[in-house]
């Protein structure tokens, strides 16, 4: 079966469990071919992050274009973006593909650092536009508007429950239309939850980059999630990495 090319545009992650990184073992890990285009440093680990040095514009237009125009692509993955330069130049270039796009609107790290300010969620609306899933967490729907937020622009979404209370997990994709799924599954009690929005993300990206519908690359791309989760190697004094190359796939 031929590789399925997956960009994912993100920040990375200095201890290599969320951002880039994540996105790299979790498509890896699904038979995908992982293409990056990074939009920020960060000096993070599973307790804090340290410090945030966004990419230039240009460069990430750069790696973007870099990619596309050997390589193609079948799918894209959006993470962290650093600023609204960088959110604008991205909405540019992914305008141009007729490809399956996963929005993560990144905010805010596992470990609590802010990764996005008001300026740059704001420039998320053309992304969310663009986007065939955006994959918001409580927080981050929130900060979004809500669910009327996002019914007035008119996107799917997949509302996250993970940081929810409650034994049960129910994450709820929300289609343009108004129709409801929801996903359900028991909560796994760990401490290693750094990466999950990101892995999640990559893994509905490949399943949408093979052409599955997306309901079917939800329930496949949060069964890996879990699997991961289950896997973790219990690294870090924080909110730990998952276990993706322990994870079944």
């Amino acid at each position: 079966m031929t590789a399925v090319r997956v960009l994912a545009i993100a920040g990375s992650d200095s201890s290599g469990g969320a951002g880039i990184q994540a996105d790299i073992k979790t498509i890896t890990m699904l038979g995908g071919y992982a293409m990056t285009a990074i939009t920020a440093l960060t000096a993070q680990n599973t307790k804090a992050v340290h410090g945030v040095e966004p990419v230039g514009p240009e460069m990430v237009a750069a790696q973007i274009d870099a990619c596309l125009d050997d390589i193609g692509v079948d799918a894209v993955k959006i993470g962290m973006l650093g600023s609204p330069d960088i959110a604008g130049i991205v909405a540019a270039r992914l305008a141009r593909l007729d490809v399956p796009v996963v929005f993560d609107p990144v905010m805010v790290a596992s470990s609590g650092g802010t990764l996005a300010d008001p300026a740059t969620i704001a420039a998320f609306e053309p992304l969310m536009r663009l986007a065939t899933l955006t994959t918001p967490n409580v927080a981050e729907l929130e900060a979004l508007g809500g669910h009327a937020g996002m019914a007035a622009r008119g996107v799917a979404y997949l509302a996250k429950g993970g940081d929810a209370a409650g034994q049960m997990i129910v994450d709820e994709l929300v289609c343009p239309d108004g129709r409801r799924l929801p996903f359900e599954g028991s909560r796994i009690v760990t401490t290693s939850t750094h990466g999950t929005g990101c892995t999640l993300s990559s893994a509905i990206a490949v399943g949408l980059g093979r052409g599955l519908p997306l309901p079917e690359a939800i329930d496949r791309a949060r069964a890996f999630v879990r699997s991961a989760l289950r896997a973790a190697p219990g690294f870090g004094k924080g909110a730990g990495p998952l276990g993706h190359a322990q994870a079944r796939t």
